[in-house]
């Protein structure tokens, strides 16, 4: 592999993880990425990865292709199944600035990532530690508001359906979304 700080490769500072090395791939080098998005299909076209193993580096995917939900990879460099193997649990990232344009009331789910969340109501919800897909929608995860009369009490996390019957607003620039959920759900 090769040590893009020796290379004078400089690291974009707006990388984003949009998945991982979960295996090797066939016998001469290739990985198996799951991505973190249902349409990982950007992947295939972008032509600088990032990976944080051993250290972060740049990576060029030679080719890539769809293999069920995940992507198929042989990348320059790679010479075999042990070096592909070693990446296994390597975060892949890659430059925010080669994500496709999305259209109006679209996000990507790393933008939705840490903004706070109220209800219809004002009332806090708390903020956005991660998304998750069921298979029909994607899924607000937030955490709870921590109450400072109880700081101990523990609050359960909201699980929130990423639709237009809940979602009501998305501020990027407040980082805030608005939602139909009430307190007590």
């Amino acid at each position: 592999m090769i040590d893009s700080a020796a290379a004078g490769v400089e690291t974009p500072d707006d990388l984003v993880q949009v998945g991982y090395v979960s295996g090797a791939f066939g016998i001469v080098g290739g990985l198996r990425v799951t991505p973190f998005s249902t349409d990982a299909d950007a992947l295939l076209n972008i032509k600088t990865w990032w990976i944080d193993k051993p250290a972060l580096h740049s990576v060029k995917p030679r080719n890539a292709k769809m293999h069920g939900g995940d992507v198929v990879v042989t990348l320059v460099g790679l010479r075999d199944r042990n070096d592909a193997e070693a990446l296994k649990g390597a975060a892949v990232l890659v430059s925010r600035k080669e994500f496709p344009q999305l259209e109006e009331d679209e996000y990507y789910w790393s933008d939705l990532i840490g903004l706070d969340v109220v209800n219809l109501e004002g009332e806090a919800l708390g903020k956005v530690t991660d998304m998750m897909h069921n298979g029909a929608q994607s899924i607000l995860r937030i955490a709870p508001v921590v109450n400072p009369e109880a700081p101990d009490a523990k609050a359960s996390e909201r699980l929130v359906p990423f639709v237009d019957q809940f979602v009501k607003t998305v501020d990027l620039g407040r980082k805030l979304i608005t939602v139909d959920w009430g307190l007590d759900y």
